[in-house]
């Protein structure tokens, strides 16, 4: 056998298993894609938790532009001239932190409409607007961006920040499209902002809690009846001190899960606290819940 041949035959196994890995999630339906399925570890080679939820072939809303998420959108086949939002569930960095390259690049998408992005707010201060502002404001990190907050934006479109209140228990449900409705309720992250945010689309329901330490209560009754509950599997059974004052552990994720009786449970934002550590944390989980389990990679999709 020749080494031509050889070489022609490992060039087309590349070729097919290149077309293989290429993400899809279908031409019809719902469709929950992970972006970035890791946290804040810089040694994991994954992008940080980060979603897009479609409804056929247009990606609607995006949860979080985390580290890598501008990449894995790109990886997607994702437009982002079709998002109806953009939503945070915290305002740290490794949540937000590919906000800027997302719009420096979307002059090149023809997106003519407005951008929403909303996210948590507290009365410290602490906001999705302040936070956008100290960003790409006029005297922000990157005041060259700021012209996205105007009429006069370079991306033919501009962006409108609202603030939504991250404390107390109450539901908040102000905003909606012809494609979707989004709501949100506070959720307890060592005093931290933060929001867990459920979207309703073409008949489906999606909730992101994102990592919360279940101090409020709230999120089984928020995820009553979900399609899917997407949340952080940051800390394992055997978790001690000021790390719980973030994250629920694996039974509770799982309680959580059987109280709202959702369809499915995702299991993102996976660290180095967590990697490994499958078998005995899906151990501790199936003791509460005992349907679908997903636990989340990079650009997979799943449908609802």
């Amino acid at each position: 056998m020749s080494k031509r041949f050889l070489v022609t035959v490992f060039a087309l196994l590349a070729t097919v298993s290149s077309a293989q890995d290429v993400p899809y999630c279908g031409d019809e339906g719902v469709w929950l894609q992970i972006l970035g399925s890791g946290g804040s570890d810089i040694t994991d080679q994954r992008s940080a938790a980060s979603y897009v939820v479609w409804n056929g072939e247009h990606a609607r809303l995006m949860v979080d532009t985390a580290s890598g998420s501008a990449l894995r959108f790109d990886e997607a086949g994702a437009d982002f001239a079709d998002l109806d939002a953009i939503v945070f569930t915290r305002l740290q960095a490794y949540n937000t932190v590919d906000l800027p390259s997302l719009l420096e690049g979307s002059p090149r998408t023809g997106r003519e409409r407005v951008l929403p992005v909303l996210g948590p707010a507290d009365p410290n201060g602490e906001s999705t607007s302040a936070f956008i502002e100290r960003l790409i404001g006029p005297d922000g990190a990157y005041p060259y961006l700021s012209r996205f907050l105007g009429v006069d934006s370079p991306g033919g479109f501009r962006i409108s920040v609202r603030d939504v209140m991250s404390i107390g228990t109450r539901r908040w449900a102000e905003f909606g499209t012809d494609n979707l409705k989004l709501a949100a309720i506070p959720v307890h992250h060592g005093g931290l902002p933060a929001l867990a945010w459920r979207v309703e689309i073409d008949g489906h329901s999606v909730v992101f809690a994102g990592g919360f330490s279940n101090q409020k209560g709230t999120v089984a009754r928020f995820a009553e009846d979900a399609d899917a509950l997407v949340v952080h599997h940051a800390i394992s059974e055997s978790a001690r001190g000021r790390i719980r004052d973030l994250y629920s552990r694996p039974s509770e994720l799982g309680r959580i899960a059987t109280n709202a009786k959702v369809r499915m449970l995702v299991l993102g934002h996976r660290t180095s606290r967590t990697l490994g550590m499958e078998t005995i944390n899906t151990g501790a989980i199936r003791e509460e819940y005992t349907g679908p389990l997903i636990f989340g990679d990079e650009l997979e999709c799943w449908g609802l």
